[in-house]
Order: structure tokens, then C-alpha cells, then sequence
């Protein structure tokens, strides 16, 4: 995969199955390796930043980065630096960021403009966070973004130490039947993708402690991470408690259901989930849902 031919077999297989290879050839010619000035002067804006990989074992997370603004910026036309500490010890990715050359995939999503940035590379730790040498860079319409403020002001305190299980509770059912975010780390041979989802609350199906499901909503017809997961099924969810920080990241495997009308269902089963209260130090706003989500009667 270079900047000129940004798809591997999987994603070819289902543009193919979908009928949008053409579709998919123009939208790709998006993807490149270089951060523009807008881009930098986007990412410069960030409070918080998404990235996803798979640990020393193998097992693919997302994982959420926080700080003030600039604490994500570029630091050259193919790099972003992270500054701070980067990811709490406890993170399942703190390891494998901790090691040169590990494939990662990057969002930065803006609630309060509704806009994202992707950028796919190599991270490597430095003395000041980590840095991340950029082989795709790219954005994506706001499609199924919800609209949130940022109040000014930190919330006090520390993360709680995570909690692991290899079931959902009732509590995690309940909250993850009521996100209308989710970030989704897939893997290839070459390298990671971090992507969003959006919905209305509800979108998300949790049919037992093991499993959920979503519709796969009308994108950019790239389909890179259903190309990722036609190739490799293992993946990493990250939901968001917006206002409280609160995070909860699932790890485990998933597949794409396609159906006669047209319709696709990814289906993911874990094999762990890790919970850690206060997260994130930022408390966002209620919020406003995008236009183009579907109705549940769509």
C-alpha cells in the first residue's frame, strides 16, 4: 500500500461485492502521505486524539490520548509529535507505543465542527511523548458526526486503575446501548486504521455480554476497515463517556454480514473489555445529532 495505491485485497474484495471500485479509485486519489497546513493547523486545535494498533500479543485496541490544545501537532510534512506522557501505563497499547516502529492508525475528531482527520504511520516513543511518521493522511465527510461544545476547564482527579472482564456487565450493556459514538481499530499485513462510527442512540446492538452488532451506514466507499476486517477479523472498540470521561475498550474479533437488500451488519464478539472511569479530563456538551444518521425505521 503507497499513497498512489492505498487499498490491499480486502478492501478491493468489498468495493468489488458493493459494486463501487470506480467510486472508490476517485475518493483514494485523497489519500496521500503529507500534512497540509490545514491539516496541522486542525490538529493543533485537538483535545483529545484516538489511535489504535495492536499490542506485543497481537490483540488490537483503540486507545484515547487527551491533553490541551497543541499537545498534538505537526512536526514536519510527514509527522505529527504527541506531547505529555502519552498513554497511561495501564493502557493496553502503552507497550507496543513504548517500542520503535509500531503500526498505528490516528483520528482526530472535532464534535465541535464536525469535521476528522485520519493518519495512519509508525510510532516511535521520544523524550517528549511519541511521534508518529505518516505514511496516509486523509479526511472524511461528517457524516454521522454528532455536534458537541467543549466547555473551558479541565475536570479534577486521576483516572480510576481500569477494570478488566471478559463479559460485558449490565452496566456496559446499557451503556454502550446508548452511544451514538464509537472508534473502531482494524489491522492489515501493512499496517493499522483508527475509523469512527456514528449513529442515534440505539445503533449499536449488544445482544448478550459477548457480542455487538451495528449497521454499516453509507460512507466514502473506501471501505478500508471492512477491508481490514475481510483480511484480519481482529479488532479494538473504543466508546466515550462524554461527559464524565469515562472510557470502556473492547478487543476481539469481527466479521461483515451482507445482505440480499443491500444492507451490512458487522458483528463483533470479545474476548476482553477494559474499563477506566475519568479517562478523559474533558466534560462535553449534550448533543446535537447529525442529520444524516438513519432512523431506526430506516
Amino acid at each position: 500500500m503507497t499513497p498512489h495505491a492505498p487499498y490491499h485485497h480486502g478492501s478491493r474484495a468489498v468495493q468489488d461485492l458493493v459494486g463501487v471500485r470506480e467510486l472508490a479509485d476517485h475518493v483514494g486519489r485523497s489519500i496521500g502521505d503529507g500534512i497540509r497546513p490545514v491539516a496541522a493547523a486542525f490538529l493543533e486545535l485537538q483535545p483529545m486524539l484516538v489511535i489504535g494498533g495492536a499490542d506485543p500479543a497481537g490483540t488490537v485496541w483503540a486507545s484515547l490520548l487527551t491533553g490541551d490544545p497543541g499537545f498534538v501537532r505537526a512536526t514536519g510534512p510527514h509527522q505529527i509529535s504527541i506531547a505529555g506522557r502519552g498513554l497511561r501505563r495501564a493502557d493496553p497499547l502503552a507497550t507496543a507505543l513504548a517500542r520503535e516502529g509500531t503500526r498505528v492508525g490516528t483520528i482526530a475528531l472535532d464534535p465541535r465542527t464536525r469535521r476528522r482527520m485520519r493518519l495512519n504511520g509508525r510510532a516511535r516513543p521520544t523524550p517528549r511523548g511519541l511521534a508518529i511518521e505518516a505514511d496516509q493522511v486523509f479526511s472524511n465527510c461528517p457524516k454521522y458526526l454528532q455536534k458537541r461544545d467543549l466547555p473551558p476547564g479541565a475536570m479534577p482527579g486521576r483516572p480510576s486503575a481500569p477494570r478488566h472482564g471478559v463479559k460485558l456487565t449490565g452496566d456496559q450493556r446499557a451503556f454502550i446501548a446508548e452511544a451514538d459514538t464509537f472508534f473502531l481499530a482494524t489491522v492489515h499485513a501493512e499496517g493499522a486504521d483508527a475509523s469512527h462510527r456514528g449513529g442515534n442512540p440505539g445503533f449499536v446492538q449488544v445482544p448478550s455480554p459477548y457480542e455487538l452488532a451495528w449497521r454499516d451506514y453509507p460512507g466514502n466507499s473506501m471501505f478500508l476497515s471492512l477491508g481490514n476486517l475481510a483480511a484480519d477479523p481482529r479488532a479494538g472498540l473504543l466508546f466515550l463517556d462524554w461527559v464524565t470521561g469515562t472510557t470502556l475498550q473492547l478487543t476481539g474479533t469481527a466479521r461483515t454480514e451482507y445482505g440480499d437488500d443491500g444492507s451490512r451488519t458487522v458483528r463483533f464478539t470479545l474476548t476482553e473489555a477494559v474499563q477506566t472511569l475519568g479517562a478523559s479530563p474533558w466534560s462535553w456538551t449534550a448533543p446535537e445529532y447529525s442529520p444524516a444518521n438513519p432512523t431506526q425505521e430506516d
